[in-house]
């Protein structure tokens, strides 16, 4: 098979995160500006190369202070440290729709290995655009202490403001990139 290469299709895709806020709830945001290239054998993902960047200037909470919080040097520090980044170093198929995906997380500068659960969607072709798509479902948890973002403030009741842990989730779609046909 021939390698193929899969670009994000930005409409229709989207990268979330949620924490425990005052231990009681999640809090959810988002990174608005993120990109994503899988290099595949065709319409098999298994072995593929995939390498994503996200933009720390457009996280978005709904709240303004806490955006900025977040961008500042309690979280990301966006000044010195304007991209998070993803390198997978293996894409394991466990059966028709699901895969293990790992890699290289950068963040602030500090790289650590996250394992991501995947549900793969299928491929299809679009009938607006005409372009071949694949679908992904993307799972997973670390620690954001990891990577050096320990901000924190206890709370009288006991307990801690945010959680440690922090769930990711990616709804992504890709589109095929067509080979130039010869003239």
């Amino acid at each position: 098979m021939e390698n193929t290469k899969w670009i994000l299709d930005q409409a229709h895709s989207e990268l979330f995160f949620k924490v425990k806020h005052l231990m009681i709830t999640n809090v959810r945001g988002e990174f608005q500006n993120f990109d994503i290239v899988v290099d595949a054998n065709g319409d098999d993902f298994d072995n593929a190369k995939v390498s994503a960047t996200a933009d720390v200037e457009s996280v978005f909470t709904k709240q303004k202070d806490r955006d900025n919080h977040l961008k500042g040097e309690d979280f990301f520090d966006a000044a010195n440290h304007p991209q998070l980044k993803f390198e997978s170093t293996s894409v394991v198929k466990l059966d028709a729709h699901n895969y293990k995906l790992s890699g290289d997380l950068t963040i602030r500068g500090a790289v650590k290995e996250v394992v991501l659960d995947v549900e793969f969607g299928g491929v299809v072709n679009d009938p607006v655009s005409g372009h071949t798509k694949a679908g992904f479902t993307i799972n997973g948890k670390i620690n954001r202490g990891d990577w050096g973002l320990t901000y924190n403030a206890a709370l009288e009741s006991g307990g801690v403001l945010l959680s440690d842990e922090v769930r990711i989730t990616a709804e992504i779609q890709l589109i095929k990139e067509e080979a130039e046909k010869a003239a």
